[in-house]
This record gives structure tokens, C-alpha cells and sequence, in this order.
């Protein structure tokens, strides 16, 4: 599990260790069946049985409580829980293909009954999530960013930003790597996690180069009056963005030095 925008420290810790859990629970249990795969899905409670638990083996899916975006799942988690319990309504959907492992879910319950240490990490597991919950619905709070923050999805091969283009939005890469080109040239990557488009909402100018994803991604899309107020009510965002151009500007660095090493030659 994932939350929606940008998380303390404390939720990034805790969601590193409750992605081990799973696996762990599921240990020495065997599928229920094949693995289910989903081209895309709008409502995935509508197409899974509600007697399986799934572990996500591969994709990325949205989670609204109440018609609220509040987190998303990938890789590692486990789907099925909160099904059969009516209130509030938890709606899955996904815009990409995605790989589910399913489980029975009274053997799973029998299975984690059966050992002490099972009990405990299933415990923990959902302490954990809940806690998370607890911290996606205080951003509920700040209804000005909720609102206008999305998510797009970008195919390898497709810009994620074009050279010149009006600077509108900043973005943020949650899935995936690209790579960035100026003039045709390219001039460094974006990775997983990092801030780019920035650059161009602080200058007011056109954007500088043109971001290729070079594998599937998913871009977390921010309006710029929204960012600059994530940027006071974050520093966390604020350091991030720091690292990020630092990052650039060595690269940027080095490719001088390499092109008049070159041309020395």
C-alpha cells in the first residue's frame, strides 16, 4: 500500500515492512488456482470472487473508500480483506494489466490461526494498514491538493513532457524510469520517486527538454499552485527537489566535460 501524495517518513518505513508481510503469511500454503490476469478493470470487486485473497504479483491498483482516492496497491500486497464488509465501500480499479495469485480465504484464515508467529505478523499487517488509512484520510483534509493531484500512465517510447511546452504541472514518477532530451540530445534520466518539470514552473519559461519514458510509468501530476503550496507545507518535498536538480546539474556537468574532452581530440 501506497498513499496518494507525499507521505511522512514514519509511512514510508512502515509500508517498506508491511510489503515483506504477505509473503510470509502465505508461506508453506498453496494457490487456490492459476494466476488471474486483468488487462485493466474498473471495478475489480465486481470480477473476483469473494471467497479468495490475491497477492498482487504484478501491476497497480487504485483504491477509493467511499468514492475517495485515498491509496493505491502493487506488487507484494494483499487484495481481499475488506471484502464482504459493507461499510465504508472500498472500490478497486486499474488502468493496466495486472497479475493476482489467489488464495482460499478460510484456508489463509486457518493457515495464519495455526502458528503463533503467523498470528502476530497478520496483527501487525493490519495495524499497520490501518495506521496508513488513518493518514490517508487526514489528507482528506486538505481538500485544495486532494482534488486536482492525478495520475497518468505513459507506455515506453511516449513523452511525459515535450521541449517548449507551457509549464502547467510538476510531476513526480511513482512507477518506471525515462529518460530526459534536449535539442534531440539526450542529457540524463528520470528515475522512480524523483520530482521533474519543476525547474520550468519556478522560472516561468517553456519547458527546458523533453522527458521519453524508456518503461511503462506512472507519473503522479500536480497543478503548479498546488505544488508551491506542498513545497511550504512539506520541506521534505522541498529537500527532494534539491537532490533532484543536483543530481542533474553533475550530469549535466560531466556530459561538458565529456563533449569537450571529444572535442579536443
Amino acid at each position: 500500500m501506497y498513499l496518494l501524495g507525499e507521505q511522512p517518513i514514519y509511512a514510508e518505513q512502515l509500508i517498506r515492512k508491511l510489503q515483506q508481510i504477505p509473503t510470509q503469511l502465505l508461506d508453506g500454503l498453496d494457490p487456490s488456482g492459476p494466476v488471474i490476469k486483468l488487462e485493466r478493470s474498473d471495478d475489480l470487486t465486481l470480477e473476483l470472487p469473494r471467497t479468495e485473497l490475491f497477492l498482487i504479483e504484478h501491476g497497480l491498483l487504485h483504491a477509493a473508500v467511499d468514492q475517495h482516492p485515498l491509496f493505491y496497491l502493487q506488487q507484494g500486497d494483499l487484495l481481499g480483506l475488506r471484502q464482504n464488509i459493507e461499510f465504508p465501500p472500498t472500490h478497486y480499479s486499474s488502468e493496466d494489466p495486472v497479475a493476482l495469485l489467489p488464495y482460499s480465504r478460510s484456508e489463509v484464515l486457518k493457515h495464519i490461526h495455526a502458528d503463533e508467529q503467523r498470528q502476530e505478523l497478520f496483527l501487525q499487517y493490519l495495524i499497520g494498514h490501518t495506521v496508513l488509512l488513518c493518514e490517508a484520510l487526514a489528507c482528506l483534509k486538505q481538500p485544495e491538493i486532494r482534488t486536482a493531484t492525478g495520475f497518468q500512465h505513459f507506455a515506453a517510447g511516449e513523452e511525459l513532457l515535450h521541449q517548449g511546452d507551457d509549464a502547467d504541472d510538476v510531476f513526480i514518477i511513482i512507477e518506471g524510469q525515462a529518460d530526459a532530451y534536449v535539442d534531440g540530445h539526450k542529457v540524463g534520466d528520470v528515475k522512480k520517486d524523483e520530482i521533474f518539470g519543476a525547474m520550468a514552473v519556478f522560472t516561468q519559461e517553456k519547458r527546458s527538454a523533453t522527458i521519453i519514458a524508456v518503461e511503462p510509468c506512472t507519473v503522479m501530476v500536480i497543478p503548479k499552485d498546488q505544488f508551491i503550496t506542498l513545497m511550504h507545507n512539506n520541506p521534505r518535498i522541498a529537500h527532494s527537489l534539491v537532490e533532484s536538480m543536483a543530481r542533474r546539474i553533475d550530469l549535466l556537468n560531466k556530459e561538458i566535460t565529456q563533449l569537450r574532452a571529444a572535442a579536443l581530440k
